[in-house]
């Protein structure tokens, strides 16, 4: 597009530069990530204002800035930066009318979802997808101007801090497949309740063109299924526990925690083989698979795409084994409560039972009144997945942890921060023992994940 063209979709006007100027890289709101040709977003902060790096990005090879004032280089200077941003992004949806955009959204698993669905549907044409987590309102524009006329999927993951926050993302860039994965207790003390979780994950659902939308429900969680009311497109469930669509049958998992399952679909079977880690991803997977099979692709070819699907994003269950046979599971990303207990059972079974479990948790965020008792919980189940160590990390909710498991045989220990945890790590690990490093992304604890995996020669699992 040209400065002129994007002046126009945004309400903006031309600034030091001329509006025949054109924009053929994505648009960035980081600028160290600035390509050639590309656009920086001036975003305006608490600590650090864009515009001050408007000539900086300009000098990197953007040819233009979104600002909301005058900067002495090219830019579109518009009113409200963030809200021009989201503009463009509509306004570069409605110019790519052979994408299939596809909204993934979900209070657990909506991250790996993304990544395992943008790795199948690469099989069957380009595909571009946040990166990370990206999902709010400046990371779903970022990914959106990535896309081009040769993009055939675009797989936007959505967030979600309160009612209404989905619905907003959908205007920016119109499903015309919509995922679902699972309602839980992630920013309980935000939304308040489960039920208005669920009302706002279903505004993805609400969302669908009634003609040729497709909706992907996780048939396992009945407020999931329950959207199904939501819509007039066509649905499509998917399952382990329950009747489905589609379904994954005789699940097993390796003594590394990798599932394998039969993919069933209209009569039709395929054999799958994740190299992902834990039991959860299966239907993580599942939800892809089901995606993948309701545009249209056939069941075997969807099931190999499936089996060669990596973890892509840091901190989401990366495993990596030391020279030392140290393994570290680092899943240090962020943490809810269903993803707490989905990450403790794998632990569980990659120990094998023979091998020291080792629990490293921060705290989980945005609990509100619930998050004492939530610790205590997960804390008990750190001792029924048979942990041989836990190191709670952090305050008030670190020692909640402590006290849900004390009285166990698991051996606790408090650290109040990241470097504490370290010196008791670093002094306490034993040969063969398996850690999971897991806390809200606030916590910090991809840094302590990094420290551990930093031994010359670690293999990545």
């Amino acid at each position: 597009m040209t400065l002129g063209e994007i002046a126009a979709a945004v309400g903006g006007t031309v600034r030091d530069g001329f509006d025949e100027v054109t924009v053929t890289a994505p648009v960035v709101f980081d600028s160290r990530r600035i390509e050639p040709g590309g656009m920086f977003v001036a975003l305006p902060g608490e600590r650090v204002d864009g515009h001050d790096y408007a000539a900086q990005a300009v000098e990197a090879g953007a040819v233009a800035v979104l600002a909301s004032r005058p900067v002495g280089v090219p830019a579109v200077v518009v009113d409200d930066v963030p809200t021009a941003y989201g503009r463009l992004a509509r306004t570069v949806v409605d110019r790519l009318p052979d994408t299939t955009v596809i909204g993934v959204t979900g209070s657990v698993g909506k991250t790996s979802t993304k990544d395992i669905l943008a790795q199948v549907l690469s099989a069957f044409g380009e595909t571009v997808a946040n990166r990370a987590s990206n999902n709010n309102e400046l990371g779903l524009p970022y990914t959106v101007t990535r896309a081009t006329a040769d993009t055939r999927y675009l797989v936007l993951e959505m967030g979600a801090r309160g009612v209404g926050h989905v619905a907003y993302l959908t205007r920016l860039a119109p499903p015309s497949v919509s995922v679902v994965t699972r309602v839980g207790h992630a920013h309980l003390g935000e939304f308040g309740s489960v039920e208005n979780i669920a009302l706002a994950k279903g505004e993805i659902v609400e969302a669908l063109p009634g003609e040729g939308g497709l909706a992907v429900l996780n048939g396992d969680d009945p407020l999931v299924a329950a959207m199904a009311t939501r819509t007039r497109a066509r649905v499509l469930t998917y399952g382990i526990d329950g009747p489905a669509d589609v379904r994954a049958e005789d699940v097993t998992v390796d003594e590394l925690g990798r599932a394998a399952f039969r993919l069933v679909h209209e009569g039709k079977t395929a054999q799958v083989r994740l190299r992902l880690y834990g039991l959860h991803q299966a239907s993580n997977a599942l939800a892809a698979a089901t995606v993948a099979l309701g545009l249209g692709h056939p069941i075997g070819a969807v099931a190999e795409a499936l089996s060669r699907a990596e973890a892509v994003s840091p901190g989401r269950m990366q495993v990596t084994t030391r020279p030392d046979g140290v393994t570290i599971i680092n899943d240090a990303y962020n943490a809810a409560p269903d993803a707490m207990r989905a990450a403790l059972r794998a632990l569980s079974t990659m120990t094998g039972g023979e091998r020291r479990a080792v629990a490293v948790l921060g705290e989980m965020a945005e609990l509100g009144e619930h998050a004492a008792q939530v610790h205590r919980e997960i804390g008990r189940q750190v001792v029924e997945a048979g942990a041989g160590w836990l190191v709670a990390i952090g305050g008030a909710d670190a020692a909640h942890y402590a006290a849900g498991a004390d009285g166990g045989a698991t051996v606790v220990d408090r650290a109040a921060d990241v470097a504490a945890a370290w010196e008791l790590l670093r002094d306490g690990l034993r040969p063969g023992d398996v850690v999971l490093v897991k806390a809200a992304n606030s916590a910090g604890l991809l840094t302590l994940a990094d420290k551990l995996v930093e031994e010359p020669g670690a293999v990545t699992a």
